[in-house]
Order: C-alpha cells, then structure tokens, then sequence
C-alpha cells in the first residue's frame, strides 16, 4: 500500500506555472493530464490538495487487500483519470 501511495504521489504533480484568464479563473496542469482551476467557492490550492487526496484514495483502495472495508466507495465515474 505504500508503494501505491508514493506512486498515486508521483504521478500527480503539477505542471508549468498558472494561468490568470480574464474571466478570472487560475489553471494550472496536472502531470496526469488533468487542468485544475479554481472555482467560485473554492481556490486553485483547494483544487489541487483535493485532486491529490482522490489520486491518493483511489491508488490505496485498489492496493489494499480484498475484504478490507472502506470508507467511502469509490464509483469508476469518480476516479482520476489519465489522459495520454
């Protein structure tokens, strides 16, 4: 599981530097291949910690060992994906 949690931490970092547009949304890249922003209610940090914190969850349900209960579950629809 740990090696789950340095891999889900290696493959989601970010990009470049972020970009101010004029309607006032920040962006920034993400190495999976998301673009993060942020939002009305929430910061671009926000967005980031969270992106993170999923990528995170999801490499350690997948890991952990079968029958092991879980919070949360985790629909395929709600997973980080990677774009190529």
């Amino acid at each position: 599981m740990r090696q789950a949690k340095q891999e889900a931490q290696a493959a989601h970092v970010t990009i470049g530097t972020a970009v101010e547009h004029a309607d006032g949304r920040i962006t920034i890249g993400c190495s999976c291949g998301m673009t993060l922003t942020n939002g009305p209610t929430w910061s671009l940090d926000e967005h980031i910690r969270l992106h993170r914190a999923e990528a995170r969850y999801a490499a350690l349900s997948s890991a952990a060992p079968a029958g092991m209960p879980r919070l949360i579950p985790v629909g395929a629809d709600r997973l980080p994906t990677r774009t190529p």
